[in-house]
């Protein structure tokens, strides 16, 4: 789907939406959210990376960079289908995932209906997962063996396994292949229903006009099938260890800096192959979404490399990264890249000369911009329309949050100031300062469309644990006005019809 030249939209991860499944998923809450957008007049859904989870519940640490989350696939379809039954609900958490109640209880109703599908499936249904299996069998392959190799193992990490394993041995992956045929099996079907369901969700909301943005994380997990399928084209060592871990300097915020631990690409190889991973990563992204954010991009320019025995990032250096070269080679396999740059943090010189070299848009927080004066870059008068404006994202806290506990009395001021409003309906200033950029995109998480505080943020970075990932609203949280105002907003700065503003006839 084409994007509107100037449009906007709503963060909000497939995982809060609400559901009786413990989780938000693929299923009617997000086709019901769908046509809330629709009614506000929002050309856009950005979601966080749609990826399995990893520590933390984190969706960007996955255990692979190709395949769906498995907490996604929504029931209600497979029950239609006459593959699954559901037994009584769990006292599930309407507000918050409790992803230790969540994730064994969908995992055995999967496993149920994928013992449903082999027992009832009709020979369409079947020659469709086939067919399926065949055209993604490039990435779907090492996943559904890891992952089946990671459920014989207990969960073990895979540099555990067995050498023969850990090193790829042919011999010791066919024989694993057939010893662990069914496990495979169960794995594909999981991702079959992922895929089915995420295309039939984008083709609906584009049909209602609504793009879907998806989001990469730069870097992959250690623990994760495309670090155990393709070992050589990371830094590890003889025992399949990292030698060199991604992270960024210590700053005002951190005098440790952030020690991530993920492994680093040799770009090197990468380039020797014409970035042939990355080509596949971005043509499966473009498949899923029709525009797509990638973290932390200004680690293609360079990336700071900590040496893997240091427990902080205290120590590490800056690296050149591919720069523009990676992009070229993908654009010349795949065409125009719908990418958006997040390129939050530490702008040097070289980060700008990618981002002009490459032409994706840049992201602006309205948050960020109150704490100097006219010139600030993030104050939306003096963005470029090459650009998307955010109030935050989901790694700052809401905007009421922010004012409650980040913001300094000054800052507060000023931005009362600026937004001409007051404490009451601080997000709708930021929201329409934003909306009335000449910002390309403007993007609001649905918690400062719904003017929550603090205690519905989304995530905490660098913290593990806790309420991160876990955010859910329900639809009594929504009431007919927020879409009703956002529908002002968007038609009133040209970002939606202006049918929205309900003018009398001319």
């Amino acid at each position: 789907m084409q994007l509107p030249n100037r449009s906007s939209g709503v963060l909000l991860h497939i995982t809060s939406l609400p559901g009786p499944h413990g989780i938000g998923d693929f299923g009617p809450a997000a086709y019901h959210f769908v046509d809330w957008l629709q009614s506000a007049g929002q050309h856009l859904w950005q979601w966080l990376p749609t990826t399995p989870i990893g520590p933390g519940n984190s969706p960007y640490q996955s255990v692979s960079a190709f395949a769906g989350s498995p907490l996604m696939v929504a029931l209600e379809p497979l029950v239609k289908k006459g593959w699954l039954t559901l037994p009584a609900l769990p006292a599930f958490n309407d507000h918050a995932v409790d992803f230790g109640q969540v994730v064994p209880w969908r995992g055995e109703r999967l496993r149920e209906a994928e013992a449903g599908f082999r027992a009832q499936a009709t020979p369409a249904e079947r020659e469709a997962f086939a067919a399926w299996q065949k055209a993604q069998a490039s990435w779907l392959d090492d996943y559904t063996l890891f992952m089946a190799l990671e459920t014989a193992h207990q969960g073990q990490c895979w540099w555990q396994w067995p050498v023969p394993l850990r090193t790829r041995n042919a011999r010791a992956l066919a024989a694993a292949r057939t010893e662990h045929a069914a496990e495979i099996v169960y794995w594909a079907f999981v991702q079959w229903c992922f895929d089915t369901q995420a295309a039939e969700l984008k083709a609906y909301a584009n049909a209602k006009g609504v793009a879907l943005m998806g989001d990469l994380p730069i870097f992959i997990a250690h623990h994760s099938a495309d670090c155990w399928a393709r070992p050589d084209l990371y830094f590890l060592d003889d025992e399949s260890q990292p030698s060199v871990v991604a992270g960024v300097p210590p700053d005002i915020f951190s005098v440790d800096g952030q020690r991530w631990g993920n492994p680093l690409y040799r770009w090197d190889r990468m380039a020797q192959e014409k970035f042939a991973w990355w080509t596949a990563r971005i043509r499966r992204a473009m498949d899923q979404a029709d525009v797509f954010r990638i973290d932390h991009f200004r680690g293609f320019a360079s990336y700071y490399e900590i040496p893997a025995s240091c427990p902080t990032a205290v120590e590490g250096t800056w690296v050149p990264g591919p720069g523009i070269a990676l992009f070229q080679a993908i654009e010349k396999a795949l065409g125009q890249l719908p990418i958006i740059a997040e390129d939050l943090g530490l702008v040097t010189p070289d980060v700008v000369a990618l981002l002009l070299a490459s032409g994706f848009p840049r992201m602006k927080i309205v948050q960020f911009a109150f704490g100097g004066d006219g010139t600030h870059e993030f104050l939306p008068h003096n963005y470029d329309p090459n650009t998307v404006v955010y109030t935050g994202t989901h790694d700052n806290d809401t905007v009421h949050g922010w004012w409650a506990n980040g913001a300094t009395p000054r800052e507060r001021e000023y931005a009362c100031s600026y937004l001409a409003c007051g404490a009451h309906d601080i997000h709708w200033g930021m929201i329409r300062a934003a909306a009335n950029s000449v910002s390309r995109f403007a993007v609001f998480p649905l918690q400062d469309v719904l003017g929550l505080g603090p205690e519905h943020r989304m995530n905490l970075p660098g913290s593990l644990g806790g309420s991160n990932w876990a955010w859910r609203y329900t639809w009594d949280m929504v009431g007919a006005e927020p879409a009703r105002v956002l529908g002002l907003i968007t038609a009133a700065s040209g970002r939606g019809p202006l049918e929205l503003l309900h003018l009398p006839a001319t």
